[in-house]
């Protein structure tokens, strides 16, 4: 079996832990007032890598939550990987001043191209990831709040003719619902484009999800309600690291 790097997920909505359903903003829970417990428990269970997204960001087009982001970074010795909100060249400098180790681009990357190519020109494809969020197969941006008719394969490809070299792609349908992921998506993806990075998210419940993706090639993957909801212990996740 491929092993997969797992990912926890920590969502931000005013400073707080959050999850919603299928991107929407008006079905949140709210798991923890305070994240950097949150990431200090998943650092205890030995896990290396956090998903951190500024939601707020997302929905303002502008980065909130960078003083969340330089908690953690500057708490924790966990690899950050930030997304929400990065809309100029300032944020996305906020964010690696912040401590973050790599930014997610997804609404930028549709709606300016010319500065997402610059950002990967800039600081290069081991810094920059591709966010290409699918609803029925196309992509959604600004938190998933608008719609595109851009499919997603044609989105990656043309991305990776450009030099990225990493996608997370989460089918917003699946998230935050525990009904596992979508498997489909992910071939089709890797059948078009066999080299990519691969981060899958969206509807992850149980680890025999997780096996089922490493057993497809894909290399990484984000869960947060599975988690949060006691559906994949920490136990899980470090034994499955050892």
């Amino acid at each position: 079996m491929n092993k997969i790097e797992i990912i926890p997920a920590i969502d931000l909505i005013e400073g707080k832990c959050v999850r919603l359903q299928q991107g929407d903003y008006g079905q949140k829970t709210i798991y923890n007032e305070n994240p950097l417990e949150v990431a200090k428990m998943f650092e205890g269970a030995g896990i290396k890598r956090l998903h951190l997204v500024d939601l707020d960001g997302a929905k303002g087009k502008h980065l909130v939550n960078h003083k969340v982001l330089e908690t953690i970074a500057s708490k924790t010795r966990l690899v950050i990987d930030f997304g929400g909100g990065l809309k100029s060249v300032g944020d996305l400098e906020l964010a690696f001043d912040s401590g973050a180790s790599m930014v997610t681009g997804g609404s930028i990357a549709v709606k300016n191209r010319e500065v997402f190519l610059g950002w990967l020109q800039k600081y290069g494809s081991e810094k920059i990831i591709l966010g290409a969020d699918a609803r029925d197969g196309e992509i959604a941006v600004s938190g998933w709040q608008e719609g595109t008719n851009l499919p997603v394969i044609d989105f990656i490809r043309g991305y990776w003719e450009d030099g990225i070299r990493k996608v997370i792609s989460t089918d917003i349908e699946r998230d935050g619902m525990l009904s596992g992921p979508s498997v489909g998506l992910y071939e089709e993806i890797l059948g078009e484009i066999p080299d990519i990075h691969l981060i899958a998210s969206g509807g992850i419940a149980t680890m025999d999800d997780i096996y089922k993706l490493g057993e497809m090639g894909v290399h990484g993957v984000i869960t947060g309600k599975a988690i949060y909801e006691g559906k994949i212990s920490l136990k899980e996740i470090e034994g499955y690291n050892l």
